[in-house]
């Protein structure tokens, strides 16, 4: 489980939103809400809205309703091409993710 208590001082940190974006990827549904607020408010790296929605859907995806919450906020901030761009991006991460686990499936019959 990631460690968000270090994102009221994560401002301009790099290496501290890497190691919080490395978590996300690996799944941690704590790391992907984290990611999802360190891209809407640009703390260590540069607002990209689009990520910031893609992260908060993977995690409301895992249950995580503070993330919806938020992703709201963010859609209501995103112009129309951010936002197809945003949705295009989710879209195709739970079509990877689906075929991930088919073949996981697939794999565990034979």
């Amino acid at each position: 489980m990631a460690d968000l208590s270090s994102l009221s001082l994560l401002r301009n940190d790099p290496e501290a939103a890497a190691r919080l974006i490395a978590e996300a990827e690996s799944g941690d549904v704590d790391a992907q809400y984290g990611a999802g607020l360190v891209y809407a408010e640009g703390r260590g790296v540069e607002p990209d809205l689009v990520q910031a929605y893609f992260w908060l859907t993977q995690a409301m995806a895992q249950g995580d309703a503070d993330a919806e919450m938020l992703r709201r906020y963010v859609a209501a901030q995103m112009d129309d091409a951010e936002f197809a761009d945003a949705r295009r991006l989710a879209k195709s991460a739970k079509a990877a993710a689906l075929l991930a686990a088919s073949h996981d499936a697939a794999g565990r019959r034979h």
